[in-house]
């Protein structure tokens, strides 16, 4: 769906993106992953022909998008990292203009924006001006407006920036259920707040791809060990004596007693003992209700591959 050879952009004579080159087969929910500055949106804009490219290849579902640019656009929904809304307008209107800017007309466009309020939960404030909405549904919106003409390719720049805990899961539930009918690409600066909605990661810093592949491939790759968070049913001391024997675990620290005869440990491992920890818990009749890698494990993968080189380097967005 997305082929990119050798991608530059230079503003002036300083590069902001580049060398650049990847592949997005469709279907995939691809992750974007840097730092502020990494070159993310530059790249999103280039591929949603609102940049042109200094120099390379960058084809959407085969299009050359310096040679058609009009028939890429076609085929590109683009949610930049501030929706382009029109706080004046309601929801209905809004999302009936972006879709007849887009080429539909009477009856397709209405059906279609009744198909999207509803893809994107958006029926029940319909009716509603925009600059009443609270930032959770104007990102809504902002999504809504980027597939009103189907388009094959979603392009979200950031779209869970300033939403809340409970929002971050709807927009991830959100994009997950639009999987089947697009070709998605992510930007964040976020990795756990992404990895779990993507099915690869591309990680980039100072405008190229520095690594590429699931959050378990780059942790297995990069980390010697690991650390992971368990909780478990039964007993707390009995787990973690049973959990210190497992072979090249580090040690083993209790994190927290909860009601109900539960327990949560963390478990510090030269390498990765997820299915070692399972069977030894299992075999001893101890019950595993919760398993995941740390949150300061995903940081240090993200951190170890994002952050720049050196000292000094300018930003780029």
């Amino acid at each position: 769906m997305i082929e990119i050879q050798a991608l530059t952009k230079y503003y002036g004579d300083r590069k902001a993106v580049g060398p650049l080159s990847f592949s997005i087969a469709k279907g995939e929910i691809v992750g974007l992953l840097g730092l502020n500055g990494a070159g993310k949106t530059t790249t999103l804009r280039i591929l949603a022909c609102d940049l042109l490219p200094s120099s390379g290849s960058v084809r959407v579902d085969g299009l050359d998008v310096v040679d058609n640019p009009d028939d890429v656009r076609a085929r590109v929904g683009y949610l930049p990292d501030h929706p382009p809304l029109y706080d004046e307008m309601t929801v209905g209107e809004y999302l009936l203009f972006a879709a007849k800017i887009r080429g539909l007309t009477g009856a397709e466009a209405r059906k279609s924006v009744d198909e999207v309020t509803s893809e994107t939960a958006l029926r029940g404030v319909r009716d509603d001006v925009i600059s009443t909405l609270s930032h959770g549904y104007r990102q809504r919106v902002g999504i809504a407006q980027a597939i009103v003409h189907k388009p094959q390719l979603l392009v979200l720049d950031e779209p869970i920036s300033g939403l809340d805990p409970v929002q971050i899961v709807e927009m991830r539930e959100l994009v997950r259920n639009l999987r089947d009918k697009h070709t998605t690409l992510i930007s964040s600066h976020f990795l756990s707040e992404i990895s779990e909605t993507c099915d690869r990661l591309l990680v980039m810093r100072e405008g190229e791809i520095v690594a590429a592949g699931t959050e378990e491939e780059l942790s297995t790759r990069l980390l010697e060990g690991g650390s992971i968070i368990i909780t478990v049913r039964g007993d707390g001391a009995q787990a973690k004596r049973l959990l210190t024997t497992v072979k090249d675990v580090r040690s083993v620290e209790m994190v927290a007693n909860h009601h109900g005869g539960t327990t949560t440990l963390r478990i510090d491992a030269l390498r990765d003992i997820r299915e070692d920890t399972c069977r030894t818990l299992v075999l001893a009749d101890i019950g595993i209700l919760e398993l995941t890698r740390s949150e300061r494990e995903l940081e240090s993968i993200f951190l170890s591959l994002a952050r720049p080189e050196g000292a000094g380097n300018g930003a780029r967005s």
